[in-house]
């Protein structure tokens, strides 16, 4: 594999996976975000859609956040009677952000990152080895 490829391809899933885990934090940080009157839609957890984009001049195939969606579905409600969300019935909607969830998330995309950024320093170390054999 040419080496220019290599370091487009590992660059690109770092970004791909950089843009999942500002979602994943902003998903964390909002995890307690509920609307501000009874009845609004409290925050809806957000999701990275990737596709894979053929670069038809290196012949490469690359990563790329494709879509910021949200997640569909109900939200939980938590009994808060003295809440301002709260419904006639003393019910809050809650974000249907799951801590779990998004940590796992975070460590799945860390890992992947690293594992990009490795690709991309051996690729350097293999760069600076060749021109120091061709140096000298």
């Amino acid at each position: 594999m040419n080496l220019d490829r290599s370091i487009a391809v590992s660059a690109s899933g770092m970004a791909a996976q950089s843009a999942r885990l500002r979602v994943v934090a902003e998903n964390l940080a909002n995890r307690d975000t509920t609307g501000d009157a009874p009845g609004a839609e409290p925050y809806r957890r957000k999701t990275v859609t990737f596709r894979s984009q053929l670069d038809r001049a290196s012949g490469t195939t690359t990563v790329q956040a494709a879509r910021i969606g949200t997640q569909p579905g109900n939200f939980p409600e938590m009994y808060e009677p003295g809440h301002p969300a709260a419904d006639e019935r003393g019910y809050v909607r809650r974000p249907n952000v799951d801590s779990l969830v998004e940590v796992m998330d975070m460590r799945e995309a860390q890992r992947s990152y690293s594992a990009n950024l490795s690709v991309l320093e051996t690729t350097r170390a293999m760069l600076m080895r060749t021109i120091e054999v061709l140096r000298g």
